[in-house]
């Protein structure tokens, strides 16, 4: 079973011999993972980069059913890049998998790592949008958001539809390193 493969270019003309390396690379990714759906690869030339090497930028989004993985790397080369974040992405579905298939090996569960508590901020600071982003939610329980949300190495917080209440949560990391998971209620 093959998957969508989709290869963009951003400020750089994508060649056919470029596009049939990734192309070819990237069809491979579904042996690690025969859950994949879609394969979207990002290749950009960053201009405004201070470093040189740091300008041509492959970013690698692996999409399926609970399943959201993403890899970047930079690097002066775009084929140099893109293998980086290739491997990077490889090393990332062997996680994944390991974690699936034999749990979290402490012997917790991640809903005793969360701690269900709030935190208020009441600053009132002019708000600025620098950027909108809209992306599709699967259905998962607070134990795999928190696993997406380590492997998408989001530090911060992740969102994600909770399959056990049927709401929008926000699982988030504290600033003495627990977890907090928000959960809306319409008033």
């Amino acid at each position: 079973m093959t998957h969508e493969v989709q290869v963009f270019g951003k400020n750089m003309e994508v060649t056919d011999k470029i596009h049939d390396y990734v192309f070819d690379k990237a069809e491979k990714l579904d042996r690690y993972l025969k859950k994949i759906e879609t394969t979207r690869i990002d290749l950009s030339y960053v201009k405004s980069a201070r470093s040189a090497g740091d300008r041509q930028v492959a970013q690698i989004t692996v999409r399926g059913p609970r399943i959201l993985l993403r890899t970047e790397e930079r690097a002066d080369d775009i084929l140099a890049a893109f293998d980086t974040a290739l491997g990077k992405m490889q090393r990332q579905i062997e996680r994944y998998k390991g974690k699936n298939e034999r749990g979290r090996g402490d012997g917790r569960s991640a809903a005793e790592v969360v701690e269900t508590s709030l935190e208020d901020d009441d600053e009132n600071e002019e708000v600025r949008i620098a950027r909108y982003k809209k992306f599709t939610v699967y259905p998962m329980v607070v134990e795999e958001a928190f696993e997406q949300m380590q492997l998408l190495e989001h530090n911060n917080f992740f969102i994600f539809y909770n399959g056990e209440t049927n709401a929008i949560n926000v699982l988030y990391r504290r600033r003495d390193g627990s977890y907090g998971l928000i959960e809306p209620e319409i008033a």
